[in-house]
């Protein structure tokens, strides 16, 4: 068991996130890569925009980092031990393109009610400043969630364009990763990136979320995989596991639920994004 240490607890509950935790090896990293990028060139467009949500339901390697006993005892530590997998996000910033995550909170727009959820943040490839990793605003996730525009600008890889205004970057953190390690943070935590800069991909697979079996979808519908435990609540209507690499019945379920995704995402906007 790799639960959390009373150092790395203190810290996401200080702070709003906790980050480098070991996962896999670099080898490992680099296979599920090849998996990834496997698909994009079987399927052209198939990760692109908000193809890039779920990709665990057609893709074994990225459903088995979901279930992952590693993350699920990092999670355990956080939100109990009956776990449910609700969504799956690829954030991909590809060299000399203009991809950028505003700074925002997650649980503004996904619905997810009590907030019992963690996001997990897995490097496929190492993340750092120079290739746009994710900075926190440390404590950020004490106050209530913040007012935020809705840019719709060129670039930004969210739904919206939501953005947190006066965001005092200098006092953000910087969550560097190797492949193969990952991040967690709290649903309320202030996050976003920057430019990928480097001459490589950085490719990052984001569980989320990891809900604790309390929590409701208010928004809309969003069908979940339990991940551990027990389900006693039964607010959500469960999902299989992949069957095989981009197996025909899974790729109709993956746009099923990003379909739903999209309901929820764009509730109460009279305007739609790309993503």
């Amino acid at each position: 068991m790799t639960y959390l240490s009373s150092n790395q607890l203190k810290q996401y509950e200080d702070e709003g996130f906790v980050s480098p935790i070991d996962i896999f090896s670099k080898d490992k990293a680099n296979e599920i890569r090849n998996e990834i990028e496997l698909i994009e060139n079987k399927m052209p467009g198939e990760l692109e925009k908000s193809g890039r949500y779920n990709a665990h339901l057609i893709s074994p390697l990225l459903d088995e980092v979901a279930h992952n006993p590693k993350i699920l005892d990092a999670v355990q530590s956080l939100i109990g031990k009956n776990i449910l997998i609700c969504g799956t996000t690829l954030f991909i910033k590809n060299p000399n393109e203009k991809g950028f995550v505003s700074y925002h909170q997650d649980a503004k727009y996904i619905g997810l009610e009590p907030h019992n959820w963690v996001t997990a943040w897995v490097a496929i490839t190492d993340s750092n400043e120079e290739n746009g990793c994710m900075r926190m605003w440390s404590e950020s996730h004490k106050d209530h969630l913040k007012e935020h525009d809705q840019k719709f600008n060129e670039g930004n890889l969210l739904t919206r364009g939501q953005t947190v205004k006066n965001v005092p970057i200098e006092k953000t953190t910087p969550l560097i990763l190797k492949a193969g390690q990952m991040s967690l943070h709290h649903p309320a935590v202030v996050h976003g990136s920057d430019l990928n800069k480097s001459d490589d991909r950085r490719i990052g697979f984001v569980i989320q979320s990891y809900i604790g079996t309390n929590v409701k979808q208010i928004l809309g519908k969003n069908s979940v995989q339990l991940a551990r435990g027990i389900d006693e609540f039964n607010y959500h209507e469960k999902i299989e596991r992949p069957k095989s690499l981009l197996n025909k019945n899974d790729l109709k379920k993956k746009k099923r639920e990003n379909d739903n995704l999209q309901d929820i995402f764009y509730k109460g906007s009279s305007k739609k994004g790309s993503y």
